[in-house]
């Protein structure tokens, strides 16, 4: 895992790049704001339930949530099954907000 911070990956969407992202947080948490990528709560990659990102194990993948704690507990997780390339935003939505205007 490494780890990717929010000025970094804004510029980077900014400048085109096919990124996938994943949200671990909760519903109501995506609901209230998102930066968009696939929604998958952090329980249930704890319980293996990974099916909707399978296709996603050999790419850039840059999991997020409200803080960087669940995305960094995702990312450990999903390397230990088979996801090559998983990045943590640091600080998650809390310092996007923050930072990103």
């Amino acid at each position: 895992m490494t780890i990717i911070n929010c000025n970094e990956l804004k510029a980077r969407m900014d400048a085109g790049e096919k990124i996938q992202l994943l949200d671990v947080r909760e519903p109501g948490e995506r609901t209230e704001f998102n930066i968009g990528g696939t929604f998958l709560p952090l329980g249930q990659i704890q319980v293996m339930q990974i099916d909707d990102i399978e296709e996603l194990k050999n790419e850039e993948l840059v999991c997020y949530c409200r803080s960087g704690n669940r995305s960094m507990q995702a990312c450990l997780m999903l390397e230990t099954f088979g996801f090559t390339n998983v990045k943590n935003l640091q600080g998650g939505m809390n310092e996007w907000r923050e930072k990103i205007k």
